[in-house]
């Protein structure tokens, strides 16, 4: 069963590696290019929910003691799912502030400075509520 559960973690690993290539790419892309990398993610970000899945499921059948372990496992990769599809997100978006401020004819220097701002701010506050998180569960786990 864990070794079952450890070759999951493997495929995810290079599963949300690959993803996170592809993601780099897409803001840089244009038209049919961009559509396709934008499907190539999509079908890869929905193999990798799948895959978490099938790692639940194995966790399931995990024998109790060990079942912990396993459990915070699949919360961080829960969490680094998420951080994927919001990245994934945030490429998108970029691409459409660039064309947008392409038609505009909007310079958007400062404003882009700002949102620079906001989702770096975002990012570190996610970090410190991620680890909050970690610091909480070792904390529930220690009282068991």
């Amino acid at each position: 069963m864990a070794s079952d559960f450890e070759g999951f973690e493997q495929d995810f690993a290079v599963l949300t590696a690959e993803i996170t290539g592809r993601i780099g790419k897409v803001p840089k892309l244009l038209g049919d290019e961009k559509k396709l990398m934008v499907a190539n993610v999509e079908k890869q970000l929905e193999e990798a929910r799948e895959l978490l899945e099938q790692m639940e499921l194995e966790v399931r059948e995990i024998p109790a003691q060990s079942r912990g372990m396993y459990s915070s496992r699949m919360r961080s990769y829960k969490q680094e799912m998420g951080k994927l599809e919001a990245d994934f997100k945030r490429s998108r978006i970029a691409y459409s502030d660039e064309v947008r401020n392409e038609l505009l004819g909007d310079d958007g220097n400062s404003s882009e400075n700002q949102r620079a701002h906001l989702l770096d701010n975002t990012e570190r506050l996610e970090r410190s509520s991620r680890r909050l998180e970690a610091g909480y569960q070792i904390a529930v786990e220690t009282d068991q």
